[in-house]
């Protein structure tokens, strides 16, 4: 069953629902990474955006420092998505942990458009080297 069937606008999920709707540890270490680097606290919003079959459609988790959304976690069933933005002016920052990072997200950042605020990258967090990629990226979005 699809995330966003199980929970509409009107029935919330909790965190632990998201959890163990994710069914991987990998989730639960991003929340507590955020919490313990960035005292962070995951904000459950619901976004009606039906953009890429529905792929952000539903209950998500936003990771906000002050009102700069750092990333946006999208629960799947197995593993999950997050929506990490890069401003423009960090780019450059990206660019040079990329040696750093994993084949997988190499690839992503390489095939990633440039707008005209930057990258958003869409990562399928399925590995714990794709979470520690993703955790340097977003030390970049913090600073």
């Amino acid at each position: 069953m699809k995330w966003n069937e199980l929970f509409d606008k009107t029935n919330e999920p909790t965190v632990k629902q998201i959890n163990d709707f994710i069914s991987t540890p990998l989730g639960t270490d991003l929340g507590n990474y955020m919490l313990d680097t960035y005292n962070v606290r995951p904000k459950l919003t619901y976004s009606n955006c039906s953009m890429d079959q529905g792929t952000w459609k539903g209950w998500n988790v936003k990771y906000k420092k002050s009102s700069k959304v750092l990333c946006t976690l999208y629960p799947k069933q197995g593993y999950f998505l997050v929506l990490l933005p890069i401003g423009l002016q960090r780019v450059s920052e990206a660019e040079l942990l990329m040696p750093e990072c994993s084949e997988y997200t190499q690839n992503l950042f390489k095939q990633s458009k440039i707008g005209y605020s930057g990258k958003s990258l869409a990562f399928e967090v399925t590995t714990e080297n794709i979470l520690n990629d993703l955790k340097k990226l977003i030390t970049i979005r913090v600073n």
